[in-house]
């Protein structure tokens, strides 16, 4: 029976442990978001090589994960791709595997703490936080880092130290329950809890990796409960998936059977060599010194995870088809619009949010470019017969600038600083792409009331207003190459285009205006023409602007109208 005494002294210890768990979780959302803000470049090229290659997608999933400190990270970002269109299930499937193994980094980390490490870390800790009173950007950055990796070990510290995991009343305590607890089903069921509530599986590793290198947890029992943190951190991306498409509902799916095969192989196979198992792990790390102990469970986190993925890799195909057949297809709502390349739950990873905010620009870009194209052929042919796409592309035009435009002011303020500037940028450039659908749009409009009104432009005036089109979609292909692929060499180019445009519009409207007085042109067709050549005369304004915001992100070269 406890005295009083006992019970408080056990009260506070469970308190330091609890703030040992914060502690650490904390310092791996600083350095998650640290590294993930240094590496966010790294992180669009990983991603910018996505393929069918199986193993390059599970390179990509360990390494972004080992970026940004957590699979379940991962996952949600790639359920928010899928949900967006940008990546299949079949290459989804891979980098999902990889996250696993990226999450076995802190793990290691963990596992490798020591007295001499411990002080560098409580240095590096307090560095951080000096840095983070630097004027330079850079130099916070590094602090973060810093810091974020200090807390992680001053949290493990904390909670190893005697006034947690070192009270001899917290040892008894937790030997004792894992004395009652000890049946494999119930450990995992214990590590799946855990793991769900405190929403990370690295986190609960760095746990039990301190409870085994404090000796309150047996190694036997600890690799049960890590099993089942791996099916905890599928809890996350089931949660983010609600609300998703099918395919990215079956992006949580995978990741959740995925996890699942991989604990019921090895619970199955420790369960029944347990002994083996167990010798394996401590001939491979022998000594019974705290590091060791540690470094038998981190391994055997590596071990199941890298066994798991090299087991099911040459089944991809077959989890893709399983899914499918678990979650069937809904109707589409073909009223319904969606961002082809976005997805709220990018959010959470703005490098990667901003690199798929400018995909769905360029996509933009060419419905633009397509209508502008498109609504000439009423105008100089009397056909129709692009009516309904024209009207549909600039449904889905207005649409993107509006939702397109929400979701930047949602990701503006968790960019990086250097990246403010380019999110003003395409601001300007919605906002130009929307303008020039409207005028192509207007094009259409004419082309159509000539058309029911069996008005036709002079031979003269349909020479020049095709000669003026094609200068302007010239510079659609210039200011297009440097939006979408940040090529400079072809603006000087563009902006001469545009002064030609200027002129054009000049020199065109002096000549019809002779034509009206000389009377080899109708009065009826003038407003139509006056319109035509005016709005190709913007659209060429709002071009260069589109072509520019590469190297003058700050605002636009030519006033919108």
């Amino acid at each position: 029976m406890l005295s009083s005494q006992d019970v408080m002294q056990l009260v506070q210890s469970l308190i330091w442990l609890l703030a040992g768990v914060g502690v650490f979780i904390v310092g791996m959302n600083f350095l998650g978001d640290a590294l993930e803000k240094s590496a966010g470049s790294g992180m669009k090229k990983l991603l910018g090589k996505i393929s069918n290659n199986r193993f390059s997608g599970v390179g990509i999933g360990a390494g972004v994960t080992a970026i940004i400190q957590s699979s379940s990270a991962t996952s949600v970002m790639v359920i928010g791709l899928v949900n967006a269109g940008v990546m299949t299930l079949t290459q989804a499937t891979p980098i999902i595997m990889g996250a696993n193994i990226g999450t076995t980094v802190t793990g290691v980390l963990v596992a490798l703490k020591n007295d001499i490490f411990n002080m560098a870390m409580y240095l590096l800790a307090f560095a951080g936080v000096m840095m983070g009173f630097a004027k330079k950007e850079k130099l916070k950055l590094a602090g973060s880092l810093c810091s974020g990796l200090g807390l992680i070990f001053v949290g493990l510290n904390v909670m190893s130290s005697e006034q947690a995991f070192g009270n001899p009343l917290v040892e008894a305590m937790f030997t004792n329950i894992f004395k009652v607890v000890d049946f494999p089903l119930l450990l995992i069921l214990i590590g799946v809890i855990f793991t769900a509530l405190i929403q990370s599986s690295s986190a609960a590793t760095g746990v039990v990796i301190t409870m085994v290198g404090a000796g309150v947890l047996p190694l036997e029992l600890a690799l049960f409960i890590i099993l089942g943190a791996n099916i905890g951190t599928c809890v996350t991306a089931l949660l983010a998936a609600i609300g998703a498409n099918a395919n990215s509902k079956r992006v949580a799916l995978i990741h959740f059977t995925f996890n699942v095969i991989g604990t019921v192989l090895f619970t199955a196979i420790i369960w029944i060599f347990k002994e083996p198992a167990v010798n394996l792990l401590v001939s491979i790390f022998p000594g019974e010194d705290p590091m060791s102990l540690q470094m038998r469970v981190s391994m055997f986190h590596v071990i199941f995870n890298v066994t798991t993925t090299l087991a099911l890799l040459p089944f991809v195909k077959h989890l893709v088809k399983y899914s499918c057949l678990v979650i069937k297809d809904k109707k589409k709502d073909e009223e319904s619009l969606t961002l082809k390349y976005v997805d709220e739950r990018l959010l959470t990873t703005p490098p990667v949010a901003l690199m798929q905010v400018k995909r769905e620009m360029d996509y933009m870009l060419g419905l633009v470019e397509e209508n502008t194209r498109l609504s000439f052929v009423a105008m100089e042919s009397g056909s129709l017969e692009h009516s309904d796409r024209i009207s549909e592309n600039e449904r889905i035009i207005d649409f993107t600038n509006s939702a397109l435009t929400k979701f930047i002011i949602k990701l503006s303020p968790g960019v990086e600083q250097s990246d403010e500037r380019v999110i003003g940028s395409y601001f300007h450039v919605l906002n130009d792409l929307e303008r020039i659908g409207d005028h192509a749009e207007n094009f259409h409009e004419i082309g159509v009331e000539m058309s029911r009104k069996n008005i036709v432009f002079s031979d003269k005036a349909k020479v020049d207003i095709t000669r003026m089109r094609e200068t302007v979609m010239e510079m659609f292909v210039i200011a297009k190459d440097a939006f979408e692929n940040l090529h400079r060499e072809e603006l000087p180019r563009l902006t001469a285009l545009e002064n030609k445009t200027d002129e054009m519009k000049r020199e065109l409207t002096a000549s019809h205006f002779s034509r009206l007085a000389e009377g080899n042109c109708s009065m009826d067709v003038s407003p139509y023409y006056s319109s035509t050549v005016v709005g190709l005369e913007r659209v060429a304004d709002h071009l260069v602007n589109v072509g520019y915001s590469i190297v003058n992100p700050t605002g636009s070269q030519k006033e919108s109208e």
